[in-house]
């Protein structure tokens, strides 16, 4: 079978497509046939020696839908031909992927494939940040960074859900009309506005109680200061390429949080299968849904990452082997 390797860190061109043999089964594991893997910028970050890895060589990929090949001995919940989808440590970028059963869960028959591939990583991490370690409240106001990626068009949806005010950021227009159609209240260009002074102005001075960050550096330090009084702030990634760092008394006197998020090691430390039954209910029930930026070939990983990297998504992109 195809997949995607990676043999030393660098950028796209280090994505290889390689035969490798079929993966595996453990007892508890679900073989699936791809038909659509989720491509997320902690593949970047992998990809380019950010993430802790455990070694080269290494197959990206989170996250898959697809049918079930064959299961192993002690698996009974699923069985060949059934239409699934599954979160993953690594591996997504393959034509079969083996995913212990724990991971896998029976997709509606009103979702494509393409459709449910776009849901757990993006999907989880906005349901997580927002409400366990967020614990945005109805009423609450939050600020949405990156506003038309996948998580934050995720995390835009699952907001309004939650009866929060929304301020979201982005770098283009045709961004910022998206997320006003999927529920912001309030938009921000941040390439031609100051997004810390517009959201002190548009809550007389206060901020807003809950942050979602995911670019470090400068905006991180500018969104410190849009906190409002026992403000949480969550850090989810560094896609701008530089770490930022806390200044400790801000936090003190401001009795503001800060919390990383890492929806992998969040996932190792307390497993559980309820979220991802939610947003699937959420789903199947209308009341969000996946948006879809692009689809790539196998063959045209290194053009998915590199849309990716861009910035030129609007929602969620995805590889169709």
């Amino acid at each position: 079978m195809k997949a995607v390797r990676i043999h030393e860190f660098g950028g796209p061109e280090v994505l290889k497509i390689e035969e490798v043999p079929e993966p595996t089964l453990a007892p508890g594991d679900v073989l699936i046939q791809t038909e659509a893997a989720g491509v997320n910028y902690a593949d970047v970050m992998t990809r380019v020696g950010m993430y802790p890895i455990k070694g080269l060589p290494i197959t990206p990929g989170l996250e898959v839908a697809g049918r079930v090949v064959k299961t192993g001995g002690a698996v009974t919940d699923f069985k060949a031909g059934d239409r699934v989808v599954a979160t993953l440590n690594t591996g997504g970028y393959a034509e079969r992927v083996a995913a212990p059963a724990a991971t896998v869960f029976s997709v509606p028959e009103s979702l494509s494939a393409v459709q449910a591939a776009a849901l757990p990583v993006n999907y989880l991490t906005a349901l997580h940040m927002l409400r366990e370690f967020g614990r945005l409240a109805p009423g609450e106001s939050v600020l949405i960074h990156a506003a038309a990626s996948g998580v934050g068009t995720a995390a835009i949806q699952l907001a309004r859900l939650f009866g929060a005010r929304i301020f979201a950021t982005a770098s283009a227009d045709d961004k910022l009309a998206l997320a006003r159609e999927l529920g912001a209240h309030e938009t921000i260009n941040y390439t031609t506005q100051d997004f810390a002074e517009i959201v002190k102005a548009k809550t007389d001075g206060r901020g807003v109680d809950l942050i979602l960050e995911c670019v470090g550096g400068d905006v991180f330090d500018k969104s410190i200061q849009c906190l409002a009084p026992l403000g949480r702030l969550i850090t989810y990634g560094v896609a701008g390429g530089v770490p930022a760092t806390v200044v400790t008394p801000v936090l003190l006197f401001g009795n503001l949080s800060v919390i990383g998020f890492h929806l992998g090691r969040y996932y190792q430390t307390r497993p559980n299968r309820e979220g991802m039954q939610e947003i699937l209910r959420l789903v199947a029930a209308g009341r969000i849904r996946p948006i879809i930026s692009a689809t790539f070939p196998l063959g045209e990983v290194a053009k998915a990452h590199d849309h990716l990297s861009q910035r030129q998504t609007r929602g969620k992109v995805l590889l169709v082997p």
